[in-house]
């Protein structure tokens, strides 16, 4: 019997959604703070503290925290590692969309929408594009002019 696949989703991914938000969200934090706290992750992600709770502890469990009740967290150097490359997927696809002349709310709500759904193959072919375009403006201007709507 076949298998079935979210064709939406990059295959072989090992977490969710969710925790990539929760994870992208606490190294904001910890980049800014140097910790981060539920309440923070809370507000930021429109979620209940009791929801950043639990997926506090689950990352703490996978060991992509360091976690002590009642008291703020930091990523354990696993947890830095996947957060930077949720970073770098996120800064890759804003720029792309932002070379494009989406407007910037539009790039910031394509880019939540998206992220999460690309192959990592995908990606480097977006990144090798952002490359070319900027290393050949013109080229990115010819595009533009080609896209323009008549």
């Amino acid at each position: 019997m076949p298998v079935k696949r979210n064709k939406n989703r990059a295959p072989s991914r090992t977490l969710s959604d969710s925790t990539e938000d929760h994870l992208e969200r606490i190294a904001d934090f910890v980049q800014r703070k140097g910790y981060a706290r539920v309440t923070d992750v809370a507000e930021e992600l429109g979620l209940t503290a009791s929801t950043v709770s639990n997926m506090v502890r689950r990352l703490a469990a996978r060991g992509l925290l360091s976690y002590e009740r009642y008291r703020g967290f930091n990523l354990t150097p696993d947890g830095r590692a996947v957060a930077a490359r949720i970073k770098e997927r996120h800064q890759a696809l804003t720029e792309l969309l932002g070379l494009l002349g989406l407007e910037e709310r539009t790039v910031a709500a394509e880019v939540e929408d998206i992220e999460h759904h690309l192959r990592p193959q995908t990606l480097a072919v977006l990144e090798k594009l952002v490359g070319f375009w900027k290393s050949h403006p013109e080229q990115l201007q010819l595009f533009r002019q080609f896209a323009r709507p008549k």
